[in-house]
């Protein structure tokens, strides 16, 4: 009973908030829209007076930073710092803020402590309840970043596959009498995917003032792949020694290729072992009764004679 009341409660806090929330949005909408046009054709405010922001700014932003403050303090190994560069690494970054990343975890685990103290409550009695709450909340505080992980190595496998072919058109911008620069951002241009974003923000770093050798750096330290480091590394000794960066390109496009189809290879090899668990699990259970099932009937029936 106490359960059920207590999910009550959050229930209609959340009806409450979203009335709210709904109730509210013509009245805002029409004072952005009356804000937009007082101050049509000047320089954007900054900030806001008191009593003008929304309900988000309010309260939900705030309690964003609170609970992410929170999670951190419950793991002190994260920092703000971790988070935004496995996001980054992911590919997640222009998703969702490091802040809201950890809010979502915090959010998540007060969600499955509710939901597996409920569960667990309806199933058994209280020492149950608080069990089921320990594993819920434990997998949705887990879950975002198995997501993440998830995520930056389905990425990583993508810069991984299509690194070859752009080598290939860095090698023949470069040959075409291009420089690196204007080769990566014509790379830019001509290719889209994880691997042309890499590229991209790392000739925005550039472009800012870092130099090429840092800003390939923290591309290959973002991306973690063997074959994008091995070409960060050619390209900054034939910075250093005057190679040809032409040449240098080709024969990391010829590697990186035959890298690919190394791991491919690899891969089709591992599929047998991989399949041999289904199969004997699944498929061979099913001949046995096909084919020894006849046989066991008959055996039957003579005993019973």
């Amino acid at each position: 009973m106490v359960v059920l009341l207590f999910l009550s409660m959050i229930l209609l806090g959340t009806a409450v908030f979203l009335l709210a929330e709904v109730v509210t949005l013509p009245t805002r909408q029409r004072l952005t829209s009356v804000a937009r046009a007082a101050t049509y054709g000047r320089a954007p405010r900054q900030t806001l007076e008191p009593g003008e922001e929304g309900l988000r700014e309010r309260a939900l932003v705030p309690l964003k930073e609170k609970i992410a403050r929170a999670v951190l303090r419950m793991n002190p190994k994260a920092t703000i710092e971790t988070v935004s560069f496995r996001l980054l690494a992911a590919g997640l970054n222009r998703k969702i803020s490091p802040t809201g990343f950890l809010a979502a975890k915090g959010v998540l685990a007060l969600g499955g402590l509710v939901i597996g103290f409920v569960f667990g409550g309806t199933l058994s009695g209280v020492a149950p309840a608080f069990l089921f709450a320990v594993v819920f909340g434990a997998i949705g505080f887990i879950a975002p970043d198995y997501f993440v992980t998830l995520k930056g190595r389905s990425r990583r496998e993508r810069i991984r596959a299509d690194l070859p072919d752009a080598l290939d058109l860095l090698a023949v911008s470069v040959e075409a009498g291009l420089g690196f620069d204007a080769a990566v951002q014509k790379l830019t241009e001509q290719m889209s995917g994880p691997l042309t974003e890499e590229f991209a923000l790392a000739l925005s770093e550039m472009r800012i003032g870092e130099t090429r050798q840092e800003a390939l750096k923290k591309m290959a330290e973002r991306v973690d792949a063997p074959e994008l480091s091995a070409f960060v590394r050619a390209i900054i000794q034939a910075d250093q020694f005057g190679i040809s960066l032409g040449r240098i390109l080709r024969a990391q496009a010829t590697d990186t290729r035959l890298r690919r189809q190394a791991a491919a290879e690899e891969k089709a090899m591992k599929a047998p072992i991989k399949m041999l668990f289904p199969t004997v699990l699944f498929i061979f259970p099913a001949m046995f009764l096909v084919i020894l099932g006849p046989a066991f009937l008959n055996l039957g029936e003579l005993f019973n004679i």
